[in-house]
């Protein structure tokens, strides 16, 4: 743990002296105060920061995982030729990575929600929720972003590779389910579509967000299958469990594929 704790602390100092994760927090607090003041704090503002926030941060976690983990090879053999153990400095570099992404996400939206706090109706509830979907889904895109990167030595590969899957993630998997749904529109489907739910992470953190702000006409066809079935708290419950599956999934895989890896 030390070890990893040493490489946590430089990759974090490298990475807060980056102007490129300033402008990303700073991003997330204007396009959240304008969002907000534009929006009077109601309902609209909230779907829209929600819509960006799935779109988003998939991406960010996608691209710049697998161009962090690219661009630290030169840095990673320097760190195997000393007496460091894999395990630890994947831990390290995966910690250093995720961890600041997570805190800038969550600087820009907590800071102009206290701005706006008095115009905002529940706005405990709003602040938590979105910074926990934020950041879950921070750490399992970084995570993915480790197992592409990984497993394909070519960058060019694993940064389309990482584009295809975001793609697939945020756009086409609803366009799937939706398919399923008019092809198998005489079955009883709410099970196929639950099991297909719980298989993408974006999916799961849109139903705990709009769950939680009980919007359910807003939901799409799997919202609205996890309220009528389990509830809103059992639905809450289940997607944040499928959500930690789906972090620890691909870290167990891309630390596996990391202790044997040629570098």
């Amino acid at each position: 743990m030390k070890v990893t704790r040493h490489i946590l602390a430089y990759e974090v100092k490298d990475l807060f002296r980056s102007t490129w994760l300033i402008v990303y927090a700073a991003f997330y607090a204007l396009l959240t105060a304008g969002l907000l003041y534009y929006g009077g704090g109601g309902r609209a503002a909230v779907l829209s920061l929600i819509n960006v926030i799935l779109t988003l941060i998939p991406l960010v976690g996608l691209l710049y995982g697998t161009m962090y983990l690219y661009a630290s090879r030169d840095f990673i053999e320097l760190l195997l030729s000393q007496p460091v153990s894999r395990r630890a400095l994947f831990r390290g570099m995966y910690a250093g990575l995720a961890l600041p992404l997570s805190a800038a996400f969550a600087v820009g939206v907590l800071v102009p929600v206290a701005m706006f706090w008095s115009t905002i109706e529940d706005a405990g509830s709003l602040l938590m929720t979105i910074i926990s979907a934020g950041v879950a889904l921070t750490l399992v895109f970084v995570a993915v972003a480790f197992v592409i990167a990984n497993v394909v030595e070519d960058r060019v590969r694993g940064m389309s590779i990482a584009i295809f899957v975001w793609l697939g993630a945020t756009v086409l998997y609803d366009g799937l389910i939706l398919y399923v749904v008019n092809v198998f529109s005489e079955y009883p489907l709410e099970i196929p579509v639950l099991v297909l739910a719980l298989l993408n992470p974006v999916d799961l953190a849109r139903i705990i967000l709009l769950l939680n702000f009980d919007i359910s006409a807003l939901m799409g066809y799997t919202g609205a299958v996890f309220e009528r079935f389990f509830g809103t708290w059992l639905g809450i419950g289940l997607s944040s469990l499928a959500l930690l599956v789906w972090l620890g999934v691909p870290l167990v895989l891309g630390l596996r594929r990391f202790r044997v890896k040629d570098f």
